[in-house]
């Protein structure tokens, strides 16, 4: 092989070794609190993979695990946070034994709607406080996906007065099962898996799980016939988890494709869960006419709103971040219902 050959065989090489081609493969996974094929819960860690796969050309590749697989679903933020997993799916109030604060970033019991809690986390403060809340654990956190307002459960038996309330034996959790709990509810938080049977069996006498998109999977209608409109999660939103160290490695392109790929998603299920909610109810009130649906009477309603109002005010006066959260959250929620009531409430007022 003479000079030039030679020569030109190394620039080939260095060529093919600069090109994508020969680029290394950046593969992360993704741990789930969800079995993968609990949909639309799963369907945003599926999705970013998805989008991320496409828009790297192959060259980032994201495998989204179900509890099925790592067999921890309450385990998800230490397992970001130690890197055995790159990046998490999974619901902001799971951790509130860690931190109090994370339970701002899913819902608030009687809180903001989807629209307005989005508004807050994008335009307000609400992002800035989530990675404050974030900072210690080593993770950067993203909204992951919006239940809309959640149904106030199945129960067996109709709740008229305060009274009916106590000794009510209820699977409800976070904030909400605290506020319940200060109204005489006896709550418990039993696993998905077991949730037919022990209202079945009458070992609940009532249950919360999300809207009839994802209840009729589960069959409570069949058992429990009062389904109540929702007060404890108006905006249930579920968090992305991604590990700090290993965000901050990535180029800067795949950053962005990853911040634009989960904010996609998110969007996503939030229409995905709102079409197999309407859905759903429709085969219900078809199927099964004798659910009543009902919403709970003004004065529960008040005494609920008085006993979130203890327990917000109780975590305040330990936690000064939570004051700090919860002083700006209620100052954004004043102006953002104002404009809510009058932009959304006249217009469906019309259809009375």
């Amino acid at each position: 092989m003479n000079k030039v050959t030679k020569a030109a065989v190394l620039v080939s090489a260095i060529a093919l070794l600069a090109s994508p081609l020969a680029a290394k493969k950046i593969k992360w996974k993704l741990a789930m609190t969800w079995p993968s094929t609990l949909t639309p819960l799963a369907s945003p860690p599926a999705r970013v993979a998805e989008y991320v796969k496409a828009m790297s050309d192959g060259e980032f590749v994201i495998k989204a695990e179900g509890k099925e697989k790592h067999k921890a679903p309450l385990g998800i933020l230490d397992m970001v946070k130690g890197g055995q997993y790159q990046m998490g799916h999974s619901g902001s109030y799971y951790w509130k034994g860690k931190d109090i604060n994370t339970v701002w970033f899913t819902s608030m019991p009687l809180g903001m709607t989807p629209s307005e809690q989005y508004s807050w986390f994008y335009y307000g403060n609400g992002m800035k406080y989530m990675k404050e809340v974030y900072d210690k654990f080593g993770i950067y956190n993203y909204p992951g996906g919006n239940t809309g307002n959640q149904m106030g459960g199945w129960f067996r038996k109709e709740i008229k007065t305060v009274e009916d309330l106590k000794g009510l034996k209820m699977r409800i959790p976070g904030l909400a099962g605290e506020v319940f709990a200060k109204l005489g509810v006896s709550v418990t938080n039993i696993p998905a898996g077991e949730l037919y049977t022990s209202l079945d069996r009458g070992t609940i006498d009532a249950l919360e799980w999300v809207g009839p998109g994802m209840d009729i999977k589960m069959g409570f209608h069949k058992v429990a016939p009062y389904y109540y409109t929702g007060w404890h999660e108006p905006a249930s939103e579920m968090q992305f988890m991604v590990n700090k160290k290993a965000f901050d490695k990535l180029p800067k392109k795949y950053q962005t494709m990853l911040e634009v790929a989960m904010k996609a998603a998110s969007f996503d299920m939030y229409v995905e869960n709102f079409s197999a909610s309407l859905e759903a109810w429709d085969k219900m009130k078809t199927d099964f006419p004798n659910i009543k649906v009902k919403t709970f009477p003004k004065p529960v309603i008040g005494a609920m709103k008085a006993a979130a109002a203890e327990v917000y005010e109780a975590y305040a006066t330990k936690d000064p971040k939570f004051k700090e959260i919860y002083t700006d959250y209620k100052a954004y929620m004043k102006k953002a219902r104002a404009w809510s009531q009058m932009m959304q409430g006249g217009y469906l007022n019309l259809d009375k």
